[in-house]
């Protein structure tokens, strides 16, 4: 079970002090974080895209090769990457760059977006939106498994006898994730490649989570990948804790009431009631997520968002280090029970075992005028 946290990069003003922290401050406070969760022993840092104020979460490979030369441990991934509006030959290049910058530190989760005036920012059209992940995608899964690649689409121009470079690390490429809320036909295509599928598990009732996740499942064992209970399940949360519960729901509720996704709506206590999200004490804050099983049944990853809504730095950081509190005690419920059967998330290392082990997978270059494949040059000393 991989245990982790996400950002989505937004500039929020604190709204019990007023102070919107800069950009500058806001990037810097995101490698802060992912180097804090690495240090109270937590296994992963996503970051979403956002190309739109008030996020910094655009360049998400930028955050995450300068995260992953910061860490040692921490695996690395997106939360998510924009699939509909970003070219699948740059996804291709980039994220096997990071791949080997990290030594195999990074997944990513593809998602659609759901901000409309970026589409056309891209030159893509929204309501194309799941016709755009559904094709970007099949282009980049060969991308990564094919040295050459001839493929005609609808949504970008050809590519004839075209390599993306570099190859995968190890012959292997990132671990992709389907990052889906209410899209039936994302929860399909995750299940039709045999990937992974992450519910974002914030906004929504747990009964809708479980309707999403099912769907999965049943088709993951249609398309022939196993057993439904060994699909690749993640799932998303939020918290807010402190010691005593009456003092998390007091510092967390001017938090809330003024976020700008939830503020103004439903009270915290409904809010909390009808969602995933827990505010209270560490013990309540790990028998909920606990109970996430009881309705997706055993998954490989749970991230939590901690750094939203204007919450200051060192806010988020005391989170932190209470999440790692109770870190060993989540990781023994987690395992409780769990049949020997289900899979453990996927890893670098587990990619390349099940694959038959470790092989490069360069490409070298084509003589022009004699057809032939150039030796490399010996580097001198």
């Amino acid at each position: 079970m991989q245990i982790g946290i996400f950002s989505v990069g937004d500039v929020t003003a604190d709204p019990t002090t007023g102070r919107t922290p800069t950009e500058h401050e806001r990037i810097k406070a995101t490698v802060a974080i992912a180097e804090k969760a690495e240090e109270v022993g937590l296994d992963v840092f996503a970051t979403g895209e956002h190309h739109n104020p008030p996020f910094v979460s655009s360049n998400p490979t930028a955050t995450l090769a300068y995260i992953g030369a910061k860490t040692e441990r921490l695996l690395l991934s997106t939360a998510t990457t924009l699939i509909t509006t970003t070219d699948p030959v740059l996804i291709a290049e980039d994220y096997a760059k990071i791949q080997h910058l990290t030594d195999g530190r990074v997944d990513l989760m593809m998602g659609r977006g759901n901000t409309g005036p970026v589409y056309p920012w891209f030159g893509k059209d929204i309501r194309q939106g799941i016709n755009l992940a559904v094709e970007n995608y099949a282009l980049l899964h060969r991308l990564w498994r094919e040295d050459v690649v001839d493929w005609q689409g609808r949504f970008r121009t050809p590519l004839q006898g075209y390599t993306a470079t570099p190859r995968p690390l190890d012959g292997v490429p990132p671990f992709v994730w389907h990052g889906s809320i209410r899209s039936p036909e994302i929860a399909e295509q995750a299940a039709y490649y045999g990937d992974g599928f992450f519910h974002n598990h914030i906004f929504w009732p747990a009964s809708h989570t479980q309707q999403m996740v099912d769907l999965y499942r049943r088709r993951w064992a249609h398309h022939g990948h196993g057993p439904a209970d060994t699909a690749i399940v993640g799932l998303g949360g939020q918290f807010f804790m402190r010691r005593n519960s009456q003092d998390a729901v007091r510092e967390f509720r001017p938090y809330f009431d003024n976020a700008p996704v939830y503020g103004h709506g439903p009270s915290l206590e409904d809010f909390t009631a009808q969602t995933p999200l827990t505010v209270g004490s560490p013990q309540q804050v790990l028998e909920r997520t606990l109970s996430f099983r009881d309705y997706v049944g055993d998954y490989q990853r749970q991230l939590f968002l901690v750094d939203h809504a204007g919450l200051p730095l060192k806010t988020v950081l005391e989170q932190l280090d209470l999440l790692g509190e109770i870190l060993p005690a989540m990781r023994a419920g987690f395992a409780e029970g769990r049949p020997a059967h289900v899979p453990d998330a996927p890893t670098h290392a587990s990619l390349v075992a099940a694959a038959g082990g470790a092989h490069d997978t360069t490409v070298h270059a084509v003589d022009d005028v004699t057809g032939q494949v150039r030796d490399a040059e010996p580097v001198s000393a």
